[in-house]
């Protein structure tokens, strides 16, 4: 009777523990989520970009979108640095989500309507944004968690063996039924020889099942929370309960997939699931519903998604220092008043009014790639998450590709030149098509001879102008803005050069083109030989006047 009442013990002080850590690890999570908003995410741990674009390739295959934001624009735009400062998210649900939002959009405001009802929400009711943060916080975040690929690929991760498990997990329970029926050391051994091997039996195949037993602990606990975030009132919530209601029996194996924080309590759980093999029972009974109501699956893993989407689309309104909704435009131009880069520490805004095509020139370092670059970011957050960062913006419908940060591709063995001559390539390619397309290039062309630059530079934007698109172009070719200046508009930044303070910047965009050439004089303000900088000036002046290079002697 003594052996009866040690293992009641035992069981009923573990799940007591358990308990007790749950209570206190929620309490701590819900002021975090409280003492987190209004402020810039920190996702250190979390959210690494090969897993968030392994999950955007997969839910593309059954996701269509009108555009996406490509690798190359991705890059040029510093894409996922700013994905991370949006990303006020609390689980992967979200996380993903966001990406997916950040690299894709459709020609509509069917999608921004959602997104701005629920913003809307949020802001009247802040208490309730809370609790459903909070739920997704209870959730977390599991990099690698490959559930989009589950929702696409179900019916071809069946896991075999189910009835070794069964017997294997009732193994332990039988030797505890034996002991309280027998108690003595016969019973006692074939316990603790039944634990000793499904735990040795349970670590040996994890290892080997660990992507299939991630991934439905992780869906698994993400209906859980569906079922929390189902009772709480959402301008979606009939729209989430109608999708769970085929899904929710799932989370009866819930237990069996929580999500690992690395606690003690957690730990303490593991071992309790080893024991009883309690994943690797599960874990077909799910799939077969998850099988079966495919389409719900994938349309609850969205709205919860569109879900954390807002709250955090919402918190990154309040930390940076002007935002607004874009007004989109049947006129294929774009126009902004305080358009601002959100990367830097500083920015000065400008407006914009591009209505044409337009170079921008100015020297190094005066603004001029900062400027383009802004406006951009702009472009794809005013498409993807409806935030323009300006006071006002208007934009068209329209692809948005870049050409900026060009390098060397070593694998494919193209030099600077074939990599730049391809990037602007797909630009012409796109723009071709027709459908509308706003076009940012940063030097263009500034991998070959002055001549020949020049030349095919003046082509490529000339030719632009025949399609219902717009190029941005930033560059250092003063001639361009005179061979362009019937078809194209013209802006541009300029620097102060003095001896006491060297070069200075003020940032601020000007009409017209750049009519200074300070490069020279910088030489002189920095000490260089006096003979170099009269060479050179003498140089610039025969050029000026007789438009060619004269014999240096």
């Amino acid at each position: 009777m003594n052996a009866q009442w040690i293992v009641l013990g035992f069981v009923g002080l573990i799940i007591l523990i358990i308990s007790v850590m749950e209570i206190y690890n929620r309490l701590k999570l819900r002021a975090m989520v409280k003492s987190k908003w209004g402020t810039f995410p920190n996702t250190r741990f979390f959210d690494k970009e090969e897993s968030l674009r392994d999950a955007w390739y997969t839910a593309k295959k059954y996701r269509k979108y009108d555009s996406e934001v490509d690798e190359i624009t991705w890059y040029d735009l510093d894409g996922f640095t700013l994905f991370e400062r949006i990303n006020a998210t609390y689980s992967s649900v979200g996380s993903e989500a966001l990406y997916q939002r950040l690299r894709n959009f459709n020609f509509s405001e069917d999608s921004h309507d959602r997104l701005e009802t629920l913003i809307e929400y949020y802001e009247q009711n802040p208490q309730i944004r809370e609790a459903i943060q909070f739920q997704f916080a209870c959730l977390g975040k599991q990099d690698k968690n490959n559930v989009e690929s589950y929702l696409s690929e179900t019916r071809n991760q069946v896991l075999p063996n189910t009835k070794l498990y069964l017997f294997c997990g009732s193994l332990p329970i039988a030797a505890v039924a034996l002991l309280l029926l027998f108690p003595n050391t016969v019973s006692i051994v074939l316990l603790l020889g039944s634990i000793l091997f499904n735990v040795i039996y349970y670590q040996i195949k994890k290892e080997k099942l660990q992507r299939e037993l991630i991934c439905m602990g992780y869906l698994v606990q993400t209906v859980v929370c569906a079922k929390k975030l189902a009772k709480v009132k959402t301008p979606f919530q009939e729209e989430l309960a109608n999708n769970l209601k085929p899904l929710a029996s799932m989370t009866k194996f819930g237990i069996s997939f929580r999500i690992k924080s690395n606690s003690e309590a957690e730990m303490m759980f593991d071992y309790f699931a080893m024991i009883f093999m309690l994943p690797f029972i599960s874990y077909n009974f799910v799939l077969e519903k998850l099988t079966n109501y495919e389409t719900q699956a994938k349309e609850m893993w969205r709205l919860l998604g569109e879900l954390e989407v807002a709250a955090a689309v919402l918190n990154f309104r309040k930390v940076m220092p002007d935002t607004s909704q874009p007004v989109f435009s049947k006129g294929i131009q774009v126009k902004g008043e305080e358009v601002y880069h959100p990367l830097l520490a500083s920015p000065v805004p400008n407006e914009v009014n591009w209505t044409k095509n337009t170079l921008v020139t100015g020297s190094n370092a005066s603004g001029k790639s900062t400027y383009v670059k802004s406006v951009a970011i702009s472009c794809i957050l005013s498409a993807t998450i409806h935030t323009a960062l300006a006071t006002k913006f208007q934009l068209p419908f329209a692809h948005i590709l870049t050409s900026m940060a060009v390098e060397d591709d070593i694998f494919e063995g193209d030099s600077y030149f074939v990599a730049e001559i391809k990037s602007v390539k797909r630009v012409l390619d796109l723009a071709e098509t027709r459908v509308p397309c706003l076009c940012f290039i940063d030097e263009i062309l500034k991998g070959t001879n002055t001549i020949e630059r020049i030349a095919a530079s003046s082509s490529m934007v000339h030719w632009l102008a025949d399609y219902p698109s717009l190029a941005f172009v930033a560059t250092h070719d003063i001639e361009l803005t005179e061979i362009l200046k019937e078809s194209c508009d013209n802006v541009h930044f300029q620097e102060q050069v003095t001896k006491e303070q060297g070069v200075s910047f003020d940032y601020r965009l000007r009409q017209g083109p750049s009519t200074t050439r300070n490069a020279i004089q910088l030489l002189q303000v920095l000490n260089y030989p006096q003979r170099i900088v009269a060479q050179a000036k003498k140089e610039a002046d025969y050029f000026d006047e007789y438009r060619t290079w004269q014999t240096v002697e």
